[in-house]
């Protein structure tokens, strides 16, 4: 590959990026720009209280004001809320009960010795696809897959003998472009529906509930197809062109690679993991491995038994004739309390298995190893409940003024009135969220932003919330992989820099361009087929609201 001169005047690509930098670093921290625009938020609400704004909600008789935060009722709403606003924050509950239980499977290394399983038994090409699986379905070790994969990827490709690059490029990209997606439930799942129910349930329009699995179905088949994709573009276009391009296959000392002349503060750009992310995490501070020790085999085929006879046990009790878990009519549709055992089954499913891996492998030794193993995956979760207090804050004041209803009414009116109702609409909303996550990285401040405006909105206009969070995933995953505002572009960075010291930001960024538009476009084609034929996009969520 060549690079340019340190002479060279900057390029189209290299203005670009350079705009996108720029207009990053001005954006504040999360916390910070929530905090803000709760501020606006209590500032504009109060402006139209006082010119006596008022909005018509389609099915009721009387308007509705919009309330002011600055007013005697809205101290009251403050002070008397703002406890709950936070506790009651719903992916508070849902994401810190599943990742105890998701923190327990990795502290206790059962996941990472299962993907080294995985891909120690792929044959040589099959490797690409592996990872494309792999990868997609990482986010199930939330933001640990960016750091945990592509290294391990880069060994195994080269002990297959092909390019460990081409693993390293092609680990991160699917880790990071699918990273909506996964053939299991994830906490990203629970998130996600906990931020779109904290919306929907202060709107007076019927919808139905989101859970986990109100997207299932949509992102078992996104999965699928993106894996495959993954796989095809490892192996037929970004190993290939590695081979041309001569990149090194080899890594250079390590002493020659990390350090001030290569990794230094200039290079770190806007340096701020996602919310709940590893802030902490050195990519470098361990060698990494591709070899499954005895040690893990046994613990991975006992809690494979131990998935088993849960699944069994668990079968039972709902099967059963009369089971508690069926609803009213004796069935699971569209509401059960199966259905609301979501996060109790992904809590058991991955809290169990572990447990017996870690017992089997000798991670856990006594009963005081799980309290400590769980409270330190609580650790890495600190980012994500400080934020949640803020979000928490913003989405109660947004629906108790009522801006949020005037909103939706008002941008559904202008909608209907310029004829754009249909398609093109979610088209638009999913352009709109790949653009803005450019800036914004943060999957839940993200959605919450969107989710404000956008859920009520599109419920107007007949459109399911689990069909407009759908939507969201589509345009919130694909383009974060080439936005050097990602925190782990600097991880992705410095394990190439392993193999090329001079390479840049550019370099990786450029690397990821083949994943990006390809899977920005299959997922637009797979959300229009779900569109098209009115599919559910899981159990009990259609596109559209029901008759």
């Amino acid at each position: 590959m060549t690079t340019a001169s340190p002479s060279a005047p900057p390029g189209r690509l290299d203005r670009a990026l350079d705009w996108i930098e720029r207009t990053g670093n001005r954006l504040p921290e999360p916390f910070i720009l929530f905090a803000w625009l709760t501020l606006v938020v209590a500032v504009l609400s109060s402006v139209m209280a006082a010119f006596g704004v008022t909005v018509t909600i389609p099915g009721e008789a009387e308007s509705t004001p919009v309330r002011g935060a600055f007013s005697g009722d809205g101290l009251e709403f403050f002070f008397t809320g703002l406890a709950e606003n936070f506790i009651g924050f719903p992916p508070l509950r849902t994401v810190v009960t599943i990742m105890l239980a998701v923190g327990l499977a990795e502290r206790t290394g059962m996941l990472a010795a299962l993907i080294r399983l995985a891909f120690s038994r792929a044959p040589r090409w099959m490797l690409p696809y592996a990872l494309g699986f792999i990868g997609v379905s990482g986010s199930v070790m939330a933001d640990s897959a960016f750091i945990i994969i592509p290294p391990l990827a880069a060994i195994v490709f080269r002990a297959a003998g092909r390019h460990p690059v081409a693993g390293l490029i092609g680990g991160f990209a699917a880790a990071g472009a699918g990273y909506s997606t996964s053939l299991f439930i994830t906490s990203l799942d629970a998130l996600f529906a906990g931020i779109t129910n904290s919306v929907a349930a202060t709107l007076p329009m019927a919808a139905t509930t989101v859970t986990p699995i109100s997207n299932y179905f949509f992102n078992i088949v996104s999965a699928i197809v993106l894996s495959l994709l993954a796989g095809l573009i490892i192996d037929r276009v970004v190993e290939p062109g590695l081979v041309r391009s001569q990149f090194p296959d080899t890594e250079v000392d390590r002493d020659d690679v990390v350090g001030d002349d290569v990794v230094g503060d200039d290079d770190v750009v806007n340096e701020k993991p996602a919310a709940g992310g590893k802030d902490d995490a050195d990519p470098m501070a361990e060698p990494v491995s591709a070899t499954v020790t005895p040690a893990e085999r046994r613990g991975l085929r006992v809690a494979g038994i131990t998935l088993l006879l849960l699944t069994v046990a668990v079968l039972a009790l709902v099967l059963v004739p009369g089971s508690p878990l069926r609803n009213d009519t004796g069935g699971y549709l569209p509401k059960s309390p199966l259905l609301d055992s979501v996060v109790t089954l992904v809590f058991l499913a991955f809290f169990v298995p572990a447990l017996a891996y870690g017992i089997a492998a000798g991670v856990i030794r006594r009963g005081a190893d799980v309290p400590l193993l769980m409270g330190r995956a609580l650790k890495d979760l600190s980012g994500f409940i400080v934020l949640a207090f803020i979000l928490g804050q913003f989405i109660a004041l947004f629906a108790w003024t009522n801006i949020g209803a005037w909103l939706a009414v008002s941008g559904a009116q202008l909608l209907e009135a310029i004829g754009l109702t249909g398609f093109p609409a979610i088209l638009g909303f999913v352009v709109l969220a790949s653009l803005l996550n450019l800036f914004i990285i943060s999957g839940s401040s993200l959605w919450t932003l969107m989710a404000s405006v956008f859920v009520p909105l599109f419920l107007l206009l007949g459109y399911e919330p689990g069909f407009v969070q759908g939507a969201f995933r589509v345009g919130d995953a694909a383009t974060q992989v080439m936005t050097p505002l990602n925190p782990y572009m600097i991880v992705l960075l410095t394990f190439v820099r392993r193999y090329q010291p001079n390479a840049g930001l550019g370099t990786v960024i450029a690397k990821m361009v083949p994943f990006v538009v390809p899977f920005w476009l299959a997922w637009v084609l797979i959300l229009t087929v779900f569109y098209a034929f009115d599919l559910p996009l899981g159990p009990g969520v259609d596109v559209r609201v029901g008759p």
